[in-house]
């Protein structure tokens, strides 16, 4: 099964936050089995304005190399998934940037990685592994 990756899920494992095991333990397997994690330009877009508000560009332009050598695929958005990802946002209480993770996951039929509380308006939706 495929996997998506929220920003929150990548922050606790930066941040050394609960649940930063999980992340780390799912990124392992899917440098092991050659499956990458999905997530969306927006949500890396997300973290990287975190990393950059808290920490400064130059933590930020090292957390965006980090990142470019995890098995991640960075998803570009297109017509499609933002028309997905405005569904969620027209009909449920949840972040805009949240809505792209799962447009992405459901688009995908993948798994949502995150342990973001906001998501249980979507869990109908989309199947979520919370870490």
């Amino acid at each position: 099964m495929k996997r998506v990756l929220d920003s929150h899920g990548l922050m606790a494992f930066f941040e050394r936050e609960p649940g930063f095991e999980k992340v780390e333990s799912l990124l392992i397997e899917a440098n092991e089995k050659d499956r990458n994690l999905l997530m969306t330009a927006v949500n890396f877009g997300e973290v990287y304005s975190i990393v950059l508000r808290e920490y400064g560009p130059e933590k930020a332009n090292e957390i965006e190399k980090i990142i470019q050598t995890f098995p991640i695929d960075i998803i570009d958005v297109d017509i499609n998934l933002a028309k997905e990802a405005a569904r969620f946002k027209a009909f449920k209480k949840i972040s805009y940037a949240d809505c792209f993770a799962a447009a992405l996951a459901k688009m995908n039929r993948a798994e949502l990685i995150t342990g973001d509380k906001e998501f249980k308006e979507v869990e109908d939706e989309i199947k979520i592994l919370w870490i």
